[in-house]
């Protein structure tokens, strides 16, 4: 039995998806999935066979719990002790609420390669409701009706 190979002039699809009041680590996984094509029928893992991903709203995104002031990202400036912390309650109220969903998405992905690499690079994620690439004509998907559990109940 041979493998299949999907070809490698695959066409990819644009998606816009809104994030408002929808749980981040759900959203991160589903567009993890769509980054890399396991949704298609033709999935090949050392072709990128995944779609552009437009996620707007990222600021009105929301963690289940007490993930807000307890979950904790961890970086580092390069020097000694050049540790550094923040939460992700933190992130979100900043300047720029999109990273947590970046983070979320990234961490899913798989490790470093350069197939990887392109494929994460197909993520856009903005703060507010407006984006540059209506010309691409993105088909919207509506996430938060997917399953009850991607709302979060206040």
């Amino acid at each position: 039995m041979k493998t299949y190979n999907a070809p490698a002039d695959v066409e990819n699809k644009w998606i816009v998806i809104d994030a408002t009041d929808v749980v981040v680590g759900r959203l991160a996984s589903y567009v993890a999935k769509r980054l890399r094509g396991k949704h298609r029928a033709d999935y090949t893992p050392h072709i990128d066979t995944g779609d552009h991903v437009v996620v707007i709203n990222a600021e009105k995104a929301r963690f289940t719990g007490n993930k807000l002031r307890d979950k904790t990202y961890y970086r580092h400036t390069g020097y000694p002790g050049g540790i550094k912390e923040t939460t992700a309650g933190k992130i979100l109220s900043g300047r720029f609420p999109e990273r947590a969903i970046e983070l979320a998405v990234k961490r899913m992905m798989p490790g470093e390669s350069p197939l990887a690499k392109a494929q994460y690079s197909k993520l856009r994620v903005y703060a507010g409701a407006e984006h540059p690439h209506e010309a691409q004509k993105p088909e919207a998907v509506d996430f938060a009706s997917m399953n009850a559990k991607n709302q979060r109940a206040d």
